[in-house]
């Protein structure tokens, strides 16, 4: 009885002695170090394109690659001459305008690319590419005769509504070609171009005309003097945009603007 006695006790000698030998060589999780916490990466701070205030990205908002702190700011026209919600599309078809000039005239055009054609398909971006000079002479047989020409306006309004800047109200575009208004030539000079999609036959949308009204209101908030013409107003032996179905005097109700500030009155042309 004493062997196995014996035998027990040394047996449990051993598994203890092996145990604390497990135990100094595997310490206690609860004491060991707990894993490096990884650092939150730190957010974006941007510059407001209009006011220049720098925020977090969450706390503001993006306009295609463009941040504004707020909503109010990126519908302004800032002071380099552009207006933050519009998609901004550069032509190269402008320049400084000449002899410091100010300006006092908004033009008033529509286009059509193909003609007409907006009517069973988006054709928006025939117009873009054409006054980025990238338009397919190809693409349609009136693009080849149009193709080489070098213009450009500061806007256009889409049939959906939506606004496209391609210049700076800044700087001069090529949109009014040979004109003159009251005994001043080259309008190009003064005034700031809008075209609107459309071709003179057909009646420009609701979205149009509520684009235009936002458009103006920022436009005078730069340039308090400004009057307003259509193309055929300035250049009449060879233009009719906007044509009979643009409705001045809806135009001059939603602008809230005085008669003189529309010389050639508010009847269809």
């Amino acid at each position: 009885m004493l062997k196995w006695v014996l035998l027990l006790g040394g047996l449990a000698a051993i598994y203890f002695w092996i145990k604390s030998k497990h135990r100094v060589a595997s310490p206690d999780q609860s004491t060991a170090a707990p894993p490096a916490a990884v650092p939150a990466k730190p957010e974006v701070i941007l510059p407001c394109g209009f006011c220049g205030v720098h925020l977090p990205q969450s706390e503001g908002l993006m306009q295609e690659e463009r941040f504004y702190c707020s909503a109010a700011h990126r519908d302004q026209l800032d002071s380099r001459g552009w207006i933050g919600s519009a998609l901004w599309r550069p032509s190269p078809n402008c320049d400084a305008r000449s002899g410091g000039l100010g300006v006092d005239l908004v033009v008033i055009h529509h286009i059509s690319l193909p003609p007409g054609e907006f009517k069973t398909r988006n054709s928006t971006q025939y117009i873009i590419d054409f006054f980025q000079n990238r338009l397919d002479p190809d693409a349609h047989p009136y693009f080849a005769e149009i193709a080489d020409h070098r213009v450009s306006s500061h806007f256009l309004i889409a049939r959906q509504g939506y606004l496209v800047q391609f210049v700076s109200t800044v700087d001069r575009a090529w949109h009014a070609g040979a004109s003159q208004f009251e005994g001043r030539e080259r309008c190009n000079d003064f005034s700031i171009g809008i075209e609107l999609e459309g071709d003179g036959d057909t009646p420009f949308e609701e979205a149009q005309y509520q684009t235009l009204q936002n458009l103006i209101l920022q436009l005078q908030s730069q340039n308090p003097d400004l009057r307003f013409a259509g193309h055929s107003d300035i250049a009449p032996n060879r233009k009719t945009d906007p044509g009979m179905h643009f409705d001045w005097a809806r135009f001059q109700k939603d602008n809230a603007l005085p008669l003189e500030k529309l010389p050639f009155g508010l009847s269809s042309r």
